[in-house]
């Protein structure tokens, strides 16, 4: 399973000791948590964290972002170094203008991903999927991290695993929000490709964390 760390709750005060315990790490993935103060209450990274990070780690960025303007922001963050640009459905007015973004993110040069929250249905994703490279599915609401995993994901998960497998998809499902040793095991089970973990992670020993989640 992959591993992606979420930056948001590492400690800035030491990054480079940080970034040396990822790589060494079994993670694959650096998770960026992007808040604009609007689409979610809470406020973080802009592009210039993005570009440290991607000068002094060789993990893939796996950009996240909970704003209320994906479209205008999408060049910004993958110039930056966004190797996966992943937004928000809420965020998009519709449908044609979530697969004018899609496609843009993909003539960029990056992978798309789109995310929903824990009160949107799957449902809205079943004719999205073949456009998309990733599903992010939101264990807990956006916008805070160490929140308490919401098991309502796990039909999401499984829902979006049996139409992946059926129509032969390259997509991969995330995950995102509560996850540690113990909840990912559940999402492994119902068939995840990668959790994204922040407050476990870099709550403790950072290899040790990462391999109990690998």
């Amino acid at each position: 399973m992959i591993v992606a760390p979420s930056i948001l709750s590492m400690d800035f005060s030491d990054t480079k000791k940080a970034v040396e315990q990822l790589e060494e790490s079994c993670a694959q993935w650096m998770h960026f948590d992007v808040m604009d103060g609007h689409f979610v209450p809470n406020l973080t990274f802009g592009p210039d964290i993005l570009k440290a990070m991607k000068k002094s780690s060789t993990l893939l960025m796996d950009v996240h972002v909970m704003i209320s303007d994906p479209l205008k922001y999408a060049p910004v963050f993958i110039k930056a170094g966004a190797d996966i640009y992943t937004f928000h459905y809420e965020a998009v007015e519709s449908v044609e203008k979530i697969r004018e973004l899609i496609a843009e993110v993909h003539q960029m040069g990056c992978k798309a991903g789109i995310s929903i929250k824990p009160k949107t249905p799957v449902s809205v994703l079943e004719e999205l999927v073949n456009e998309l490279d990733l599903v992010l599915v939101m264990s807990v609401e956006p916008g805070f991290g160490g929140q308490k995993f919401d098991p309502t994901s796990l039909d999401k998960i499984r829902t979006l695993r049996n139409w992946i497998d059926e129509r032969h998809l390259d997509c991969l499902i995330e995950v995102d929000g509560g996850i540690n040793g113990e909840t990912a095991m559940l999402v492994k089970e119902a068939g995840v490709d990668a959790v994204v973990a922040g407050s476990y992670v870099f709550g403790g020993d950072i290899k040790e964390r990462c391999a109990s989640l690998c």
